[in-house]
């Protein structure tokens, strides 16, 4: 009975869809029927060997040559060095101005502001998460992370501003600057990591950069989707009195795209934070190089003791940059009197922020008391022996977690790798052309294959299916997890209070900080890097999930209710068919977020070609790591261009 509320609702679009994936299967199976005693003369192996193209000489001559004239060319001295210090000079001045404050003077601001933007509650959940940084002992670990933060933000927010207006206002560089764009998100940060401390050297200026780099996209696509989205009546009033182009931007068009605007601060703040621990790799200190070191050690409690303050300051940054976006200042009973000028409260803010951090240098307090540390890394440490010894190995019936490490890479890695690299190369193609066409038109097919493709060309075909292998095992567990939890969610408000703080610590966790425990836990291989993958993807997948199938319409859930359709019923034939849009956009945000971890876990066995970034990061290879990473931008955009809808993709990008 749904299934008849269901096509009310939708009309004939199903009919539609069926009997073109049918005319497009048969026009495929045709193809295929005539290409295949061609192709089929090709071999049945890997990629061959003739078709390949060698960029390792290019690529050290490129690096020999920057590592030669590093300290001489103009190119170096007078436009990188002077970036150099400008970067240096800004994260120094953001330090010491946080040292001046010291903890309380920080405490306080940071809480004032959450006052002026949110209210109450927000003000002390800032201030408590401040002070359990300072009881974690991390005080100044935490000072020195967020001086990096705020300066890779800045630059992030300014350079993503500028390639947003350029994209918003012109077609032509909108079209240009996607696959820019692209790239620099689906690029691992491994990869990048490596040109950039060849020009600036190991050090901060090299990290702030790279978090640039990968923290400004965001900012870049929502300025474009904001200036293009602007109320066009309104465009064509400001038009009429007379206001020139200019006028219009800073008048009109920036002013309705706030909203856009402070989501793009949003995105960007928790993508920088996410490199806090990336960073430590090339000399960014803070946070992330104390979870780098007890990565290094496998020491948990550590790792956890740095990893909570990073957490706390992505949900701290998160709710505010939220609630500015929101613009509940008005909601609280406790902020400023109507009528008196924000600025006013800003400046009283700053006031009491100056004197607090005043009388705290008066008293000599500027320091976080040694006394008032909890050391938490003795315990979790504890814990953590006791599951790897009771549950590592030796569990009766059900095994230990190393036992089902060891049964996944049998049964599900090994297989889907085998599996892969048995077929022949052309036939991987065909498949990917044929998902990519069923799913869009003919031009994705086309960009799927020659991404796919491109991986052959560079010479590193066998690693990217063995990475590819991973992440579709990797996939498929997330999908299953993150349906059923997203379901639970969407049908359960007691379900869904309870996961909201759990999935909030999961997502701004750094990817590191997974990889710990999971190693712990399951040993060094594949699979640990499998499931840490799981988890970092999980809550995405989840949330989305949710929201589609709280969304869908409720007069479809009402019509079906009153045909007598059971609960089961409804969500089979009426929430999930009609949430299907939320569902694939689920899909293909599990699939990005686990291709980003699997790539780290090449630092704990993963293998394939998140070793190979690794392995050029850490030799000092170009060859090797750019290659690697290009193959697994090829790959991303292989895997998006198959996951995604040529719809969705065109109303995200308009």
């Amino acid at each position: 009975m749904a299934a008849l509320t269901v096509s009310a609702a939708r009309g004939a679009t199903p009919k539609m869809l069926r009997s073109r994936a049918a005319g497009k299967l048969l026009l495929l199976a045709l193809l295929t029927a005539v290409l295949l005693p061609v192709l089929g003369r090709w071999g049945n192996g890997a990629w061959p060997h003739e078709l390949t193209v060698s960029l390792a000489k290019p690529l050290t001559s490129a690096s020999n040559w920057v590592i030669d004239n590093r300290d001489s060319h103009p190119l170096f001295l007078y436009f990188f060095g002077y970036i150099s210090n400008a970067v240096v000079l800004c994260v120094r001045a953001v330090y010491l101005t946080l040292l001046a404050l010291g903890w309380t003077g920080v405490t306080v601001l940071g809480a004032l502001v959450a006052w002026r933007v949110a209210g109450v509650r927000l003000a002390a959940g800032t201030a408590a998460a401040f002070l359990a940084c300072g009881a974690l002992g991390m005080w100044v670990p935490t000072m020195q992370t967020l001086a990096l933060m705020v300066a890779a933000v800045l630059a992030s927010v300014l350079v993503g501003v500028l390639l947003g207006l350029a994209a918003g206002l012109s077609d032509r560089l909108d079209r240009a600057l996607r696959p820019v764009l692209d790239t620099m998100q689906v690029l691992p940060a491994f990869a990048y990591l490596l040109p950039v401390v060849l020009v600036f050297g190991i050090g901060v200026p090299a990290a702030v950069l790279a978090t640039v780099v990968y923290a400004a996209p965001p900012m870049a696509r929502l300025t474009s989707l904001g200036l293009r989205g602007a109320d066009p009546e309104v465009l064509e009033a400001v038009e009429s009195l007379g206001a020139t182009r200019r006028q219009r931007l800073l008048t009109a068009r920036i002013p309705l795209a706030r909203g856009e605007l402070l989501l793009g601060l949003n995105q960007t703040i928790m993508m920088a934070l996410s490199m806090a621990v990336i960073a430590s790799v090339i000399g960014a200190g803070g946070l992330g190089d104390r979870v780098y070191q007890a990565l290094a050690s496998v020491d948990v409690g550590q790792a956890l003791a740095a990893g909570i303050p990073i957490v706390l300051l992505a949900i701290v940054l998160d709710r505010v940059t939220a609630a500015a976006g929101e613009d509940r200042r008005a909601q609280t009973a406790l902020t400023a009197p109507p009528g008196t000028p924000r600025t006013i409260g800003w400046v009283y803010a700053l006031a009491v922020t100056a004197a607090v951090a005043l009388a705290a240098r008066l008293l000599h307090g500027l320091n976080w008391p040694t006394g008032w540390t909890l050391g938490i890394a003795a315990p979790v440490n504890s814990a953590v022996d006791w599951m790897t010894a009771h549950l590592y190995s030796g569990v009766p019936v059900i095994g230990g977690t190393a036992d089902w490490a060891g049964h996944f890479t049998t049964w599900v890695l090994d297989p889907v790798r085998g599996g892969l690299q048995w077929l022949p190369w052309w036939s991987v193609l065909l498949i990917v052309a044929a998902l990519a066409w069923l799913i869009g038109t003919w031009a994705t097919a086309v960009t799927a294959v020659l991404a796919m493709a491109a991986i052959g060309v560079l010479g590193v075909w066998d690693p990217a299916l063995d990475t590819l292998s991973q992440v579709l095992a990797a996939v498929a567990v997330t999908l299953v997890l993150g349906f059923a939890t997203g379901i639970a969610a969407a049908r359960s408000d007691r379900v869904d209070r309870a996961l909201r703080p759990v999935l909030d610590v999961f997502q701004t966790m750094p990817q590191f900080v997974y990889l710990i425990p999971v190693v712990a836990l399951f040993g060094v291989g594949r699979a640990p890097a499998v499931a840490a993958a799981v988890v970092y993807a999980l809550p995405a997948v989840v949330r989305i999930t949710a929201q589609g199938l709280r969304q869908v319409d409720p007069a479809a859930l009402e019509s079906a209710r009153s045909l007598g359709a059971t609960g089961r019923q409804q969500l089979w034939q009426v929430q999930l068919p009609l949430a299907r849009r939320s569902l694939l956009l689920a899909v293909n945000q599990g699939v990005v977020l686990v291709l980003a971890v699997v790539i780290i876990g090449g630092l704990v066995g993963g293998g394939a070609l998140g070793y190979n970034v690794a392995f050029g990061l850490a030799q000092g290879d170009l060859a090797t790591g750019l290659v690697a990473g290009a193959a697994i931008v090829c790959l991303g955009l292989m895997l998006d261009r198959v996951t995604q809808p040529t719809e969705r993709r065109a109303t995200k990008g308009a």
